[in-house]
């Protein structure tokens, strides 16, 4: 994994989605600051300990926050209800990030899963 392939995956999109990307990027590493970062399935993943444990991506009229985990979501299905979402992804506008609060949950959630594995 390179942080290289982070920087040019965003770098590559168009406003406002490189703009909201390195901020969930930055939201992320204020979470997991040691991750490593590099593309998991051609999109932006941030492992610790070797796992992914968060993943972004970018679609044509949404974001999408990757746990990479398909029990982390519906655990916390209550306090995502303003989005919508798949089994394995919760999507988001393409101009504002997810609040610091609820990445900080999502991730500590996936940490959680990885370690009692």
């Amino acid at each position: 994994m390179a942080t290289e392939d982070v920087d040019r995956y965003i770098a590559d999109l168009e406003e406002p989605k490189r703009t909201t990307l390195e901020e969930m990027r930055r939201r992320i590493l204020e979470v997991i600051p040691d991750a490593e970062q590099g593309l998991s399935y051609a999109v932006p993943a941030f492992k610790v300990d070797g796992r992914v444990v968060a993943g972004l991506a970018a679609f044509k009229s949404h974001l999408s926050y990757l746990p990479h985990s398909g029990s982390v979501l519906p655990s916390i299905r209550d306090r995502t209800t303003d989005y919508s979402q798949t089994k394995s992804a919760l999507h988001f506008p393409i101009d504002t990030p997810l609040p610091r609060e609820l990445v900080r949950e999502l991730i500590e959630i996936k940490l959680q899963q990885t370690r009692s594995r």
